[in-house]
């Protein structure tokens, strides 16, 4: 698996050897929401139209010449047809139609092929039960073929990136069903993007029972989950960006840069590009802990960005600030394991390690001493890009952490307190045993996730201790 970056971006043009595609699976209404605002920003990304026609004659690339590289390797993201069109590696799947009907009925509906949208009648109702057992096994086969047919186009899947909420019903049953059935992909890496329960914020009472259900049932399975949560994406765009009335589209486009600069060096040819099994092999210690938060900078509206500086030392200082977290958890309760910064844009690898060398002596990021190196960067040089008309200001430069760090255990130990509160009572039990689930699981997920906590805890005990 472990590939020179040369070989990894030779010409993917039809099937050539060394080609690593990716494959991204769209599940419960957060995860296709999401996935629209992912794909959107790619084809910005890549000179992509809604109909799938790359925008790549010479006149193009002369008047925006940031697209010259554009096309370099996104056929990991995208499958050419014969007729020229770019469709992307995609399936999107919920139990009820209406996410999926938005897109079907957007901008983007002629990028998709018809066959990469499975949608079933009746939703899991916010009840893990119902996504994974009664409601999801009605169409799992199906869901499962059409993955093979996916992976079948591509002669070398590099893995899946899996993107769904915890807290909803398809988005935690569902996908723990199909992260199941994934394991018969044995090789390949399957990363997730999950929105993890707030700690004020909830769209459903029930989230602490899906969230620790979910997270106990896939751990085993998934190779590293980037976390995200709504709330503290709610505060980023109301304090940094100025937007009052908040709309899913605003988040889910904040989202999407997220995406975008950890998937970049996978689409574009870069000086320091980072492979999926990289984020891996830097990021996850051990196989259980494998949950980094999320930081993103520079967050600016587009009114204000002509009068900020954005070097490379201000962005790298912002990744470690608690602000511009995608996750709610105090990373000064905790120390840092690994950190992975991705630099995208305008960046030489000399500012990139003279930042690096400035955070380190400020004495304020500590890390656990077991892991004195600390840092992995990666660097793209094609710029972020923005949604035209949203609210992100366009720049040249930008960076994205995933930092495993022990402060995470804040966002655990929350949500265990909040299931037991509810378990305490056998609160709405009644509505997953009538689904087909045994009491028995409750008490095993809770037990497992208290052993995540002590994990986290353990990561961050001084050898001089033990």
């Amino acid at each position: 698996m472990a590939q020179k970056h040369s070989e990894v971006f030779r010409s993917t043009q039809h099937g050539v050897e060394g080609q690593r595609e990716c494959l991204s699976l769209h599940i419960g209404q957060t995860g296709i929401q999401i996935g629209d605002a992912c794909w959107e920003l790619y084809c910005l990304e890549h000179g992509i139209q809604p109909d799938g026609v790359v925008l790549d004659s010479k006149q193009d690339q002369r008047e925006n010449p940031k697209m010259k590289h554009a096309n370099a390797s996104f056929d990991t993201f995208f499958c050419e047809t014969r007729a020229g069109k770019h469709v992307p590696r995609a399936l999107f799947m919920d139990l009820e139609p209406t996410a999926i009907d938005g897109i079907l009925m957007g901008k983007y509906r002629s990028l998709f092929h018809p066959e990469q949208f499975v949608s079933g009648k009746e939703d899991a109702a916010n009840n893990y039960a119902r996504g994974h057992y009664s409601v999801g096994s009605q169409i799992i086969e199906l869901v499962v073929e059409k993955i093979r047919k996916l992976a079948k186009q591509c002669s070398g899947l590099q893995g899946f990136l899996i993107f769904r909420s915890f807290g909803g019903g398809t988005g935690s049953g569902f996908t723990s069903l199909l992260m199941d059935r994934l394991s018969e992909y044995v090789k390949e890496t399957k990363l997730e993007f999950s929105v993890y329960p707030s700690p004020r914020l909830s769209t459903a009472v029930v989230e602490p029972y899906n969230s620790v259900l979910t997270t106990h049932s896939t751990i085993e399975y998934s190779d590293c989950s980037f976390m995200v949560d709504n709330e503290a994406i709610y505060d980023i765009c109301q304090r940094k960006l100025g937007v009052e009335h908040l709309s899913y589209a605003t988040i889910n486009r904040l989202i999407g840069q997220v995406v975008s600069s950890i998937t970049a060096s996978l689409r574009f040819e870069g000086t320091l590009n980072v492979d999926l099994i990289e984020f891996q092999t830097n990021l996850v210690p051990y196989p259980r802990i494998h949950f980094p938060l999320t930081t993103f900078a520079p967050i600016i509206s587009a009114d204000k960005a002509y009068h900020e500086q954005i070097s490379v030392p201000d962005i790298t200082s912002a990744c470690f600030e608690f602000s511009n977290q995608l996750v709610k958890c105090d990373p000064q309760l905790g120390k840092y394991i690994a950190c992975c910064l991705l630099y995208r844009g305008d960046v030489v690898p000399k500012d990139v390690n003279s930042a690096i060398a400035a955070m380190k002596s400020k004495g304020s990021i500590q890390f656990v001493d077991w892991c004195p190196t600390g840092f992995k960067v990666g660097i793209n040089s094609q710029p972020p890009m923005v949604t035209p008309g949203g609210d992100l200001a366009q720049v040249q430069r930008a960076a994205c952490m995933l930092s495993n760090t022990t402060a995470i255990v804040e966002a655990w130990s929350r949500l265990n307190h909040k299931f037991d509160l509810m378990y305490a009572k056998k609160a709405f039990l009644h509505w997953y045993i009538t689904e087909g689930m045994e009491q028995e699981e409750f008490s095993e997920a809770r037990e497992d996730l208290a052993a995540l906590e002590k994990d986290y805890e353990e990561m961050g005990i001084s050898s001089d201790a033990n």
